[in-house]
């Protein structure tokens, strides 16, 4: 239905919130610019859930500025509580919280086993220092001394190589 307008003597179709309300959409009709009639779905889920007089003292109360934005999360709020009627966006928010603490444990441990990795990667490719002081050769006097070379024969009898 159509309804003629005055203003520049063209025909107007009321907003979606007039349409739904059945009533006549009036030139400062506050729904008019946020409720548009090509989108009647916006409105009609916002009056389900919050009611057509709720919404209006809520857009009333707003400064122009402000009252897109307010729309914009009333509609997202409408459609979250089809969703889920006892939590509505809360109930999402609580449900990617959790997806963010649990990819952020994921997170830390990747990086921890990253670092582990690239730990042993440095220890198995760092070469050894080497340093002359750290290696020593006995004397053959400390050799011989230290060593007991001996043959021991079945019968146990033993017969030494050397005597020092």
């Amino acid at each position: 239905m159509r309804q003629k307008a005055h203003r520049h003597g063209r025909t107007v179709s009321p907003c979606a919130g007039c349409k739904l309300l059945r009533r006549k959409c009036v030139k400062d009709c506050v729904f008019a610019p946020y409720f548009p009639a090509k989108e009647p779905y916006k409105f009609a889920i916002v009056h389900k859930i919050f009611g057509a007089s709720n919404v209006n003292k809520m857009l009333q109360e707003l400064s122009e500025n402000h009252r897109s934005d307010a729309v914009n999360s009333m509609v997202y709020e409408a459609n979250a509580r089809v969703q889920d009627p006892v939590y509505g966006c809360v109930g999402t928010i609580s449900s990617l919280h959790k997806q963010l603490e649990t990819l952020q444990t994921q997170l830390a441990f990747a990086h921890a086993e990253l670092n582990h990795i690239r730990t042993l990667h440095r220890i198995d490719t760092k070469p050894q220092p080497y340093t002359a002081s750290t290696i020593t050769f006995p004397s053959n006097k400390d050799f011989y001394s230290d060593v007991d070379m001996a043959f021991v024969y079945e019968d146990g009898a033993r017969d030494s190589l050397w005597s020092c």
